[in-house]
């Protein structure tokens, strides 16, 4: 099977490996994790935009990791998909991924034992090849996890979700001596009028609302690893674009025994603009950084 070639590089993340690395590097440096983190983290919710306005949160998520687990085996990621809207989960269950970074290897032990047990997975990598909401965490393995391998899942907001992530944890379970841990992809609250979601109107008040109330919403649910209730109030709420993949993973975190999450991060696009070029927006894209 041949390699999966990159289809965002030099979009969302830059295309070349001295340029990743740098952007990565930076990432960690100007979001650093100093707070008390779990003697073991087992799965985090991470954006999936862009790296210059989602992947300082990204990269502390990923450096949490590191700093609790010290290595990776294999990273197991639950990927938002914007265009496959299929009965089942989208495996890529063999071959390997290419980035600026390199080739990374998939667990094909993991994924094999994922299809078996859980009927809301299928081997589907053809469904892979244009989604960025799992590529662009890759790199960010790669950096920190040299030698592990992935397992990519794209994950659409269904009910299967949950299921897929509570038969995940079971197979992780089974896979003795191996460090996994599961990540969910998703975005927050995409609110404006280019969007079509301005239910506070639009300008500062609005963009507010989003944040403070309707990300909120999805976070608390999150946090406390309230998978069903968040799914289906994340499709009611439109906070999430990837509530499938975030389900899945709070699911699977839920099973390995985890009964709280932790809040790294909140932010949004617009705040990322004003900090980094002074400028603002009629629109907002919200992004939250959290382990399990």
């Amino acid at each position: 099977m041949t390699a999966r070639k990159p289809a965002v590089a030099g979009q969302f993340y830059p295309g070349s490996e001295k340029q990743c690395r740098g952007q990565i590097a930076d990432c960690l440096t100007d979001r650093p994790v100093t707070c008390k983190l779990p003697e073991k983290i087992v799965a985090g919710i991470v954006p999936q935009a862009g790296w210059t306005f989602s992947g300082e949160l990204s990269g502390m998520v990923f450096s949490a990791i590191e700093k609790a687990n010290h290595s990776v085996d294999t990273v197991v990621i639950f990927g938002a998909s914007h265009s496959y809207f299929g009965p089942s989960a989208a495996v890529y269950e063999q071959g390997s991924w290419l980035t600026p970074l390199g080739e990374i290897k998939i667990d094909e032990e993991l994924a094999r034992a994922i299809i078996q047990k859980s009927p809301a997975a299928k081997a589907n990598s053809e469904e892979h090849q244009y989604e960025h909401s799992i590529e662009v965490q890759v790199p960010f393995v790669q950096y920190l996890f040299p030698q592990a391998k992935i397992v990519p899942i794209l994950t659409p907001a269904a009910e299967f979700a949950v299921h897929l992530g509570i038969e995940t944890a079971e197979c992780i379970k089974l896979a003795a001596g191996k460090k996994i841990v599961c990540i969910g992809s998703t975005d927050l609250t995409h609110y404006g009028p280019r969007y079509g979601f301005n239910p506070q109107g639009d300008g500062a008040a609005g963009i507010a609302w989003a944040k403070d109330v309707n990300d909120m919403a999805f976070i608390e649910l999150a946090l406390n690893l309230q998978a069903e209730q968040m799914l289906t109030k994340s499709m009611e709420k439109e906070n999430a674009c990837g509530p499938g993949a975030a389900a899945a993973a709070i699911a699977a975190a839920r099973s390995l025994g985890k009964t709280k999450g932790l809040l790294l991060a909140h932010t949004h696009s617009n705040e990322v603009m004003e900090k980094k070029f002074g400028q603002s927006s009629t629109e907002s894209v919200g992004y939250a950084a959290i382990v399990y």
